[in-house]
């Protein structure tokens, strides 16, 4: 299973890793110099949010404590090469073949093992990205924001 690290421009780094234990998430608080704003359970997985001084992260976790998804909005975008870890030469290559489409305020990138969407405006930056195998069964993408 592949990392998928999260940082902010501008700030530390992070490591909400996917694919690995709800200890991540206590790193992520530290190196973003956020503050842990609440944890809610639904029937197949538990979300843990953080938030810094420009950004909301929100990490997704099976009922085992593995994070499946992260998801985030705020003012700043996130650094993909950082976000992504080891699934950014995936995320690059799938891009890549993608057509040009200026102006688009709106893109999906999927590759093999890592789906990333974006979304919104300067102010206003949003996004997922999950590893399909690890969202759990009955889990529906659009529940990831």
């Amino acid at each position: 299973m592949g990392l998928l690290t999260f940082a902010l421009a501008g700030s530390g780094p992070a490591h909400a890793t996917l694919g690995e234990g709800s200890d991540s998430i206590a790193k992520d608080r530290k190196a973003l110099s956020a503050v842990k704003r609440a944890t809610t359970s639904h029937a197949k997985y538990s979300v843990q949010e953080v938030a810094s001084d420009a950004t909301v992260v929100r990490e997704f976790l099976t009922p085992s404590g593995v994070v499946f998804a992260i998801a985030w909005k705020g003012l700043v975008p996130p650094d993909l090469t950082v976000l992504l870890g080891s699934y950014f030469d995936e995320y690059k290559e799938a891009k890549r073949q993608l057509p040009r489409k200026h102006g688009q305020r709106r893109s999906r990138v999927k590759g093999d093992r890592v789906v990333v969407e974006t979304w919104g405006h300067m102010r206003n930056l949003q996004g997922r990205a999950y590893d399909p195998a690890l969202v759990p069964t009955g889990v529906r993408i659009d529940e990831i924001h």
